[in-house]
């Protein structure tokens, strides 16, 4: 019986779902308050180039506030936000000529998030940002989509991975998490809130939160050139310091008559 692949990833959506879920009054919410949280960091980022990889927000409106001086989205599906239309698992950008990524939701609907998370590395510079949505399995979201009660207007075909899995990848990959942040727009009803923040009670419900968003930075090591050494100059130990008849003298070389 022959062997049967299995993907690791979720199932690419196409224009008609994302713009049906982008109408929905759920969509909408959802992609203001992924904007506002993205606009909390992005205004730290500078440099020349911010890259949307993904078709999910609307109009560029997710890199709008980004410090860098230009932006752009580079679509999975022919949308009128995206500049390019391209496949996320071969980037048709230099390696190393970003200074930040932002993929949103972009994980859920490829076959292979890995070879993205492969190709969001090679583009990025050595100080380059990554910032990725994504949807919470243990949520509200994926638990209607287990028992058949999933919103009309979501796309189909996503594969949800936790935080904490998306952070282990890219920690093979020499990021250093610099922040999670939860939130939802359904149960449970809390604000937004970091991992690490001050306990409180909300603290017990925030793990069930819909949706999250990681902030890393590419993590590069300093390179120390090693030269070949340089032996260290033999100092004498005797007449340092004494005058340079004094000096002769010691040697047993006469002294200069005047």
């Amino acid at each position: 019986m022959p062997h049967r692949r299995h993907d690791n990833g979720g199932r690419p959506f196409d224009r008609h779902a994302l713009e049906l879920w982008r109408r929905s009054p759920r969509g909408r919410r959802l992609i203001e308050l992924e904007t506002a949280e993205l606009g909390q960091l992005l205004p730290d980022v500078f440099g020349r180039y911010a890259l949307q990889i993904g078709s999910w927000g609307g109009d560029g409106a997710l890199l709008a506030s980004a410090g860098t001086l230009h932006q752009a989205v580079l679509g999975t599906v022919g949308d009128r936000a995206a500049a390019v239309v391209a496949d996320a698992q071969h980037l048709p950008i230099l390696s190393k000529s970003v200074d930040a990524v932002v993929l949103p939701h972009t994980l859920e609907f490829t076959r292979s998030p890995h070879n993205v998370l492969r190709e969001v590395d090679r583009v990025l510079n050595d100080r380059g940002r990554l910032f990725v949505l994504g949807f919470n399995p243990w949520g509200a979201w994926s638990w209607r989509a287990r028992l058949g009660l999933r919103h009309r207007a979501f796309p189909q075909g996503a594969r949800f991975f936790s935080a904490g899995r998306v952070n282990d990848w890219l920690e093979l990959l020499d990021f250093d998490i610099t922040e999670v942040r939860r939130f939802s727009l359904g149960f449970p009803w809390l604000a937004p809130r970091s991992v690490g923040d001050a306990w409180s009670p909300a603290s017990l419900l925030a793990p069930l939160a819909e949706a999250y968003l990681i902030s890393a930075r590419k993590r590069v090591l300093p390179m120390n050139f090693i030269g070949r050494a340089q032996r260290a100059q033999v100092r004498p130990m005797v007449g340092v310091g004494l005058p340079a008849t004094q000096r002769s003298a010691l040697d047993g070389e006469p002294r200069p008559t005047a």
